[in-house]
């Protein structure tokens, strides 16, 4: 089996990608845009995680400190969320700013900010979105990445299967099952359309919008199937080293991360998600005591604060690192891969010991904003910002021309920068 020490060092190195003569950019374009988002399902002890004072001199706190070399790179926001109350089943609408139980009154459901964004950039990559994490935990799990259906985005468990998903190729014979299949799913389509069509001409009022609706996501299905396509025939970049075992969460992040960052370097994907399921943390690997979950109840108990601090330290050295690794990789242009990726860190939780959902834990590094600051927003209810408005930004920058995105009230301002 792989050797992790060894397989980390081999993700470093730079891979070229396999090119298109349809799909290649000319060279004096811009490298394009990106969006990673990692969150966990219990949030951040906020006495330890937010600094004391606004603006670009605060103090960084315990949590933070990993982060001190990238400080020009990323902000920190207080107060944002989504003016929602749930606890840990509020989690989920950590992307969306709309809970599953709540979607089928909004106009575009419960899509998380990742899937709104595939749907707009994701037919120019192998990979529409890469989504990494696990199906199990409290609750099920992490559960960030929705599309506007409802439906969850099951995530990649582990290295193996994200190694496998970007470097390994299906032999010849599952290339031909692969072809029959998306003739068959084809041939289906066809015929769903033909007798929708058929059944639109007898239709009026609420029942035409309806079937709107399920066009539009025929269209959808249309669309991927003709990406995957396209994308059967051409090779995957070749593999960085053996493939990776999967071991536990705690030891896996670091492995997770590199994947990810090799996924965006080789442009299989632009857009990715990281979902960090509590229930997953060995803590024991941290010489901790009891489960994240448990800490995360922490009492109050002194002991209990600084084994959970220690552990969300561990996830911001992890993160800190990934940062490194993306500043270390260059597009075409001669800019970072940090420099062209907005990277969001945050969680649906804002205080797990009393299961609250507001003051959301939320940092936002890279992407050629103008960052490297504590932004305060108002805390009086009548004034509070919503979380939305900052997902709405980023997919702005990202070229989605929407107007609105879950309970948006607008964009937020300030973050204009110059790449």
């Amino acid at each position: 089996m792989i050797n992790r020490r060894h397989f980390l060092k081999a993700t470093g190195v730079t891979m070229a990608l396999p090119t298109l003569e349809a799909l290649s950019a000319p060279a004096a374009v811009s490298a394009p845009k990106r969006m990673v988002c990692v969150g966990n399902s219990f949030g951040m002890y906020g006495p330890q995680f937010f600094p004391k004072s606004a603006g670009s001199d605060y103090e960084m706190t315990p949590i933070l400190q990993p982060l001190e070399r990238h400080r020009k790179d990323f902000s920190v926001f207080s107060h944002l969320d989504h003016g929602i109350k749930g606890g840990h089943y509020a989690v989920h609408s950590f992307l969306s700013g709309v809970k599953q139980s709540s979607a089928a009154a909004m106009p575009d459901g419960n899509i998380s900010l990742d899937q709104r964004a595939a749907e707009v950039i994701g037919l120019e990559t192998r990979f529409p979105s890469l989504t990494v994490g696990s199906e199990t935990g409290l609750h099920g799990g992490c559960r960030m990445s929705w599309t506007r259906t409802g439906v969850r985005v099951p995530p990649l468990q582990g290295p193996r299967e994200v190694f496998r998903k970007l470097f390994r190729e299906e032999d010849a014979a599952g290339k031909v099952r692969a072809s029959d299949r998306h003739r068959l799913q084809g041939s289906i389509l066809d015929a769903i359309l033909d007798e929708a069509n058929s059944l639109g001409k007898r239709v009026s009022g609420r029942d035409r919008e309806k079937l709107d609706e399920y066009f539009s996501s025929i269209r959808d299905v249309e669309r991927r199937l003709q990406q995957q396509e396209k994308w059967q025939s051409v090779p995957k970049p070749k593999p960085p080293g053996e493939e990776p075992i999967n071991t536990n969460l705690v030891e896996d992040i670091p492995v997770l991360y590199d994947l990810i960052a090799l996924a965006l370097e080789t442009d299989a994907t632009r857009i990715a998600t990281f979902e960090m399921a509590g229930q997953q943390f060995n803590t024991g690997i941290l010489s901790l005591n009891k489960g994240y979950h448990a800490l995360s109840h922490h009492g109050q108990d002194p002991q209990n604060i600084a084994d959970l601090v220690k552990l969300e330290i561990y996830q911001m050295e992890q993160f800190s690192m990934f940062l490194d690794k993306l500043k270390a990789m260059k597009n075409a242009d001669d800019s970072t891969l940090l420099d062209r990726t907005a990277v969001l860190f945050g969680s649906g939780m804002g205080n797990a010991n009393s299961h609250t959902n507001s003051d959301l834990p939320i940092i936002l590094a890279g992407g050629g904003y103008q960052l490297g600051d504590h932004r305060v927003m108002p805390e009086e209810k009548n004034k509070r910002v919503p979380l939305c408005n900052l997902y709405l930004s980023l997919l702005q920058r990202m070229g989605v021309e929407d107007e609105a995105f879950g309970i948006s009230t607008g964009t937020l301002t300030g973050l204009e920068g110059g790449v």
